[in-house]
């Protein structure tokens, strides 16, 4: 039995002994440069590394690849506001509605950054405004929730209805006033915000205002009403 035994142990030693060699020589079987494309493309969208974008494109990487938790390179260009690296995507066919998992659009991202200007390039390439996240957010309750007055000016000049009504039949007056933004409320008062629309509790932006604590957007409501 040991003559059988031995040729064995041995051809089993020099099987593991192969198996360990190539899993050892495994990781260095692709150079690193053989990485995805569109990994590559992530990484450099999300480091704002537009030379390297461009390069990885015209080399074939997927305008509208995403990460983990559905960003696109075009949602990260909208998120940190980089408006030549969002171009460049666009160019390339970057999809300005392909939304993350949560259903955020680049238009949301760049609304709620407050970048007016990633904001009208957008636009221009056809996002609409009227999109919903996950939780029933729009572009303007980004942007009126946010505070940034010249981003609601441009979508109210790109048609979006003043009064229109949100979840909860909130207004974009009621989320600027509650969350404390007087120049958003005083841009919507000029432009016929109702004062008088009331959200699914019954509350209208004023009574919203001052349950927040809101002094100087009471204030301003407050004033707006009793002219009325």
């Amino acid at each position: 039995m040991k003559n059988i035994s031995r040729p064995h142990a041995s051809l089993l030693r020099w099987t593991l002994a192969f198996v360990l060699a190539l899993a050892g020589a495994a990781p260095f079987a692709e150079p690193v440069s053989e990485v995805s494309l569109n990994a590559q493309l992530l990484l450099a969208a999300r480091d704002g590394d537009v030379a390297t974008v461009q390069r990885l494109l015209v080399m074939g990487a997927a305008p509208n690849s995403r990460n983990r938790i559905g960003k696109t390179a075009l949602m990260m260009a909208a998120e940190s506001g980089r408006l030549d690296l969002a171009e460049a995507l666009l160019k390339a066919g970057g999809d300005v509605q392909l939304p993350a998992a949560n259903k955020v659009t680049p238009l949301m991202a760049a609304c709620n950054a407050g970048n007016v200007e990633m904001v009208r390039r957008l636009l221009d390439a056809g996002a609409k405004p009227d999109t919903t996240d996950q939780v029933d957010k729009t572009a303007m309750i980004y942007a009126a929730g946010q505070g940034h007055a010249s981003v609601v000016a441009l979508l109210l000049e790109r048609g979006v209805p003043v009064n229109a009504i949100y979840d909860h039949q909130l207004t974009a007056l009621m989320w600027a006033a509650g969350n404390g933004h007087p120049e958003v409320v005083k841009l919507l008062l000029a432009k016929g915000a109702d004062t008088g629309a009331r959200d699914d509790r019954g509350l209208n932006a004023l009574d919203i205002a001052r349950q927040t604590g809101q002094a100087e957007t009471a204030a301003l409501l407050s004033g707006s009403v009793a002219l009325k």
